[in-house]
């Protein structure tokens, strides 16, 4: 399945600055980064439970805002992307 995962964390604290870095980094984990805090992401049903697991452990719930929205089967025709930072096609051929 295909998912977009966005969050908003405080980062007035060291403690909060940290937490950002940490969403980042385990976003990185399960698809690409689109925005400073929204990724893509192809998981299975085991891997979004796992992102999911990790990223509600990660977060303060009354200083952060963590979303996770499941795109529709075809969803390339409901995404529209203009500017840089093209989408990796991670069905398409992987060329090392």
């Amino acid at each position: 399945m295909r998912i977009v995962v966005t969050y908003d964390v405080c980062t007035e604290t060291r403690e909060g600055q940290k937490r950002l870095r940490k969403a980042a980094l385990t976003c990185l984990n399960f698809g690409q980064r689109v925005q400073k805090s929204v990724f893509e992401c192809t998981v299975t049903d085991a891997q979004y439970e796992e992102l999911r697991r990790q990223l509600v452990g990660l977060i303060d719930q009354n200083e952060d805002s963590l979303r996770l929205y499941r795109l529709p089967e075809g969803e390339r025709q409901h995404v529209e992307h203009f500017g840089k930072g093209a989408s990796i096609d991670f069905d398409g051929p992987l060329v090392v």
